[in-house]
């Protein structure tokens, strides 16, 4: 007779085959293979503290496990989502206990520690110098943004890398056993592991839920097609506030600084399968119309504000044409930084210089006194001027030479606007050319 309070679960595909042994670990061989930071300390049983940061899906938490039983230590599991420094201290008297009464040390695993504030943090601190707990921090954001320097430096990072196709074929066939005796052909297995993209566990959770389809539907076999209908695309990795969103976007604005527009669609397909922040993606295609391309093409800054205007008109999938459309623009038009480059010079001697007075010809003079005081006093309106250019005429405080910030290249508008710079500067310069630049 089936006991219903004492009866377990059947633990899912993904727990049935978490790896016991660092040999049933697979992936991560950078750190696991022969020779290998984290295998040579396994297998000396000397462990530092450290912290995996990586994807989901990759081995995070069974390294925590592995660590603990290479050293018959004690595995505690907290999650920074859902703890406080109350679990905190809990896991450190716990951990002092079975010091004191087993003589044991313990392994504190905690699962997206960047999510612990400061406070939090630093109550590991203490007990991580003492050695009473090796850490073991899982997280998918950048360590050097998301975890204090104190305990930076008391943990060695480790970077994850997402399962390659031939790892997850591992997975696959360590799987076989448990899976009703079905089996999946080359097209079902190649539509899972694209929907998986690189994560183990969602790729034995699919294999799981198609396979168990399979099985009460009678098949022994499954194609493409009946895996695409049992199961639904999953979203590509794709973190809308976390590193991946912005290695993606920085990778689709240097697509565009590089004069790719291949490489551009390319990420910005990426984005937008990921269902990406549209606003982010145009307010990067502004910024690189003016900083990456400026005068060598000024229409590029007003395509780039109407795709965003565009998008806000028609949304997806409609709005993502204009935005391929100027992005395409936007990568083979020339290229120059000079009007950018000659900005940050301008704040940089603004603010190395201070607050020089504004000359009495460039000041307006509204009032009586202000005329009997010199304001606007040599001042010359350029539009009466030959060519309309006052030649000679200086616009900047008392003592500043003209600093030549701004240096157009030979790309694209700029070249004629470096050009007609060059004849205006031989009018001050006294070199009257016969016709106007």
């Amino acid at each position: 007779m089936t006991d219903l309070f004492t009866t377990k679960p059947k633990p899912p595909l993904a727990e049935l085959l978490r790896p016991k042994t660092l040999d049933e670990f697979v992936g991560q061989r950078h750190l696991l293979g022969p020779g290998k930071p984290l295998r040579l300390a396994f297998e000396a049983g000397k462990l530092h503290s450290f912290i995996l940061w990586g994807p989901p899906g990759v081995g995070k938490t069974t390294l925590g496990r592995l660590a603990a039983s290479a050293t018959d230590s004690r595995f505690i599991a907290i999650s920074a989502v859902l703890a406080g420094v109350k679990d905190i201290r809990q896991a450190i008297d716990e951990a002092q206990a079975e010091l004191d009464n087993h003589g044991r040390s313990t392994v504190l695993f905690v699962d997206e520690i960047h999510r612990f504030n400061k406070a939090q943090q630093d109550a590991l601190l203490p007990h991580v110098e003492s050695g009473l707990l090796t850490l073991v921090g899982g997280t998918t954001e950048h360590p050097g943004l998301a975890v204090n320097s104190a305990l930076l430096s008391r943990a060695q990072v480790y970077t994850l890398e997402p399962l390659s196709g031939d790892e997850l074929n591992q997975l696959y066939e360590r799987a076989l056993p448990h899976l009703q005796g079905v089996t999946l052909d080359a097209d079902a297995l190649d539509l899972l592991k694209g929907f998986a993209d690189g994560d183990g566990r969602r790729f034995l959770n699919l294999l799981e839920q198609v396979t168990n389809a399979a099985s009460g539907a009678g098949k022994a076999v499954v194609d493409g097609e009946f895996a695409k209908l049992s199961t639904s695309p999953s979203l590509r990795r794709f973190d809308k506030g976390g590193d991946e969103f912005y290695w993606q976007l920085s990778a689709f604005h240097k697509s565009l600084r590089g004069s790719d527009p291949d490489a551009a669609l390319y990420w910005l397909a990426r984005i937008l399968d990921g269902s990406g922040d549209v606003s982010q993606v145009t307010r990067r295609m502004i910024v690189v119309a003016s900083e990456d391309i400026g005068n060598a093409d000024p229409q590029a800054l007003q395509l780039a504000l109407n795709a965003a205007l565009a998008y806000e008109r028609l949304g997806s999938p409609e709005g993502e044409i204009p935005i391929a459309h100027a992005a395409t623009y936007l990568a083979a038009a020339p290229k120059s930084n000079a009007a950018y480059a000659a900005w940050n010079k301008a704040k940089a001697f603004v603010k190395n210089n201070g607050s020089l007075p504004v000359p009495l010809h460039l000041r307006n003079a509204p009032t009586k006194l202000m005329q009997q005081m010199g304001y606007h006093e040599g001042y010359r309106y350029a539009h009466d001027e030959p060519n309309g250019y006052a030649a000679g005429q200086s616009y900047f405080p008392e003592g500043v030479a003209r600093p030549g910030w701004y240096q157009p290249t030979d790309r694209g508008v700029e070249r004629r606007l470096g050009e007609r710079l060059t004849w205006l500067r031989s009018l001050d310069d006294g070199t009257l050319p016969e016709a106007d630049a």
